[in-house]
């Protein structure tokens, strides 16, 4: 059914004529016949009885009448939405984030809420590899993952935008053989039991790779998905961790050894990431223009 011809109909029974209606919607007295002739064709049903010029709804015209203003205010009403949502008015922003990627992302939340605060801030909270996954499903716009060498192919999948990038650290007891030192080899630490983060992040993946590379397989005492949390472990001597350096300059210094690793150098690049080819609400392309003006 032709919208417009729905509304040309309800304005000749409105303006009980064809040419007031006409005149109304500012178009000719022909075109409003016209559509409203379509329109009962469209339905195979004679909707206004004519004697001369004056007419008289049938049945029919009756029900269409009724459902058509209905019909009418729904689209109106959709019109305003999608206007809102291009004014950015109204919505929601669905996006994936690493519990790593809280303190970098807070401020541009931040941000992006004093800009649109009718949008709603959707955060789901998980590992790289599971916001990896949300993201191919579609269950998210956009999420926080890590860039690291082992998981070059699934970039081929997501475009991207680089948020944080932060040199790893050995993590160690106040009283480690390795403090006030300038670096540390990764083979050094084969004999240590290593604290890992939770299942389904990424950085497990980085730190065991790189364990491998350098000659042992990480004995793994403890896991938790809390960076700080894992920093406490740390301080109470249940294992060590490779931290990247922006969250060890978070710490208490004289509760921790920290030494960069320099032995292979590993790198943490957090990535803003989203579907390749995938469609981004309004809400989510605003939030893309901020992150990317604010990296400017």
């Amino acid at each position: 059914m032709d919208i417009r011809a729905l509304r040309y109909f309800v304005a000749v029974v409105d303006y009980q004529g064809f040419s007031r209606a006409a005149e109304a919607l500012h178009v000719t007295q022909p075109t409003v016949s016209k559509m409203i002739q379509q329109l009962e064709q469209s339905l195979d049903l004679t909707l206004l009885e004519r004697v001369g010029k004056r007419f008289t709804l049938t049945d029919a015209g009756n029900v269409v009448l009724q459902r058509g203003r209905a019909l009418l205010a729904m689209h109106e009403e959709m019109g305003v939405e999608l206007a809102d949502l291009q004014q950015m008015r109204r919505g929601d922003l669905r996006i994936g984030v690493t519990q790593q990627a809280h303190a970098p992302l807070a401020p541009l939340l931040a941000a992006y809420h004093k800009r649109y605060p009718q949008i709603e801030l959707k955060l789901f909270e998980g590992g790289s590899q599971g916001i990896e996954a949300d993201l191919r499903s579609g269950a998210l716009e956009m999420g926080t993952m890590l860039d690291y060498p082992s998981n070059a192919a699934a970039w081929q999948d997501f475009d991207s935008f680089p948020l944080l990038t932060s040199p790893m650290c050995l993590l160690a007891p106040k009283d480690a053989p390795w403090r006030g030192r300038r670096g540390v080899a990764l083979s050094e630490l084969a004999d240590c039991a290593f604290i890992f983060y939770g299942e389904g992040f990424a950085l497990n993946e980085v730190i065991a790779d790189a364990c491998l590379r350098a000659g042992f397989k990480p004995r793994i005492s403890s896991r938790s998905g809390q960076w700080d949390f894992v920093a406490s472990l740390v301080r109470l001597g249940v294992g060590i961790t490779l931290l990247p350096k922006v969250f060890c300059d978070t710490l208490e210094k004289g509760q921790f050894t920290v030494v960069k690793l320099q032995e292979p150098a590993l790198d943490w690049k957090l990535m803003l990431a989203w579907r390749r080819g995938g469609h981004l609400s309004f809400a989510a392309r605003a939030w893309l223009d901020l992150v990317r003006s604010k990296s400017a």
